[in-house]
């Protein structure tokens, strides 16, 4: 996993600053994320792991798949990571696109993860807490995990804030213990 994430990085950073100096960050995000998902498929994956084609038609199969028609530099950067073995990459490419843009557009996806169901007053006060906390856009996604107890636990990239009840009394147990 790490080495895959190693290989795509180059890749990922290549394409970000391309569609980042073309202004095509939503086009490409769109194509390395459709793509991403035919590299999972079985079928696909079959016919580009096949060495009766070649990198050309394997790269022609992938255009072929993508909804919109994509400008020549997408289908370049097709070609070199067919002509590298790197298809199969495409998922950790797209990942890493679009974490690459979030820190561009300075935004970040927030998941939040609470004890009950959040209304959308407490999304939108925990939004804007988490807006000045970290100074940029948040993207909220919540999830209910009755196991909590109560409070919540964020994840924003990197950083997790426990706030949980179920977390405190982890934490309490391990001091007393300690």
């Amino acid at each position: 996993m790490a080495e895959l994430l190693t290989v795509a990085r180059p890749y990922a950073k290549a394409a970000f600053e391309y569609a980042r100096d073309h202004e095509a960050l939503d086009s490409w995000s769109q194509a390395l994320s459709f793509l991403s998902f035919a590299v999972a498929d079985v079928n696909v994956r079959h016919r580009l792991s096949s060495p009766k084609l070649d990198s050309d038609q394997k790269v022609s199969l992938l255009v072929e798949l993508i909804p919109e028609q994509q400008d020549d530099a997408l289908q370049r950067f097709l070609t070199v990571l067919a002509d590298q073995s790197r298809l199969m990459a495409l998922a950790s490419i797209a990942e890493q696109f679009e974490h690459l843009r979030a820190e561009h557009e300075q935004r970040v996806e927030v998941n939040v993860t609470s004890a009950y169901q959040l209304d959308s007053e407490q999304e939108t006060k925990l939004a804007n807490a988490l807006k000045k906390r970290l100074n940029r856009e948040i993207s909220i996604t919540t999830q209910v995990d009755k196991s909590l107890i109560g409070g919540v636990i964020l994840r924003a990239g990197d950083t997790v804030i426990d706030g949980s009840v179920r977390g405190r009394l982890n934490r309490l147990s391990d001091a007393l213990t300690a």
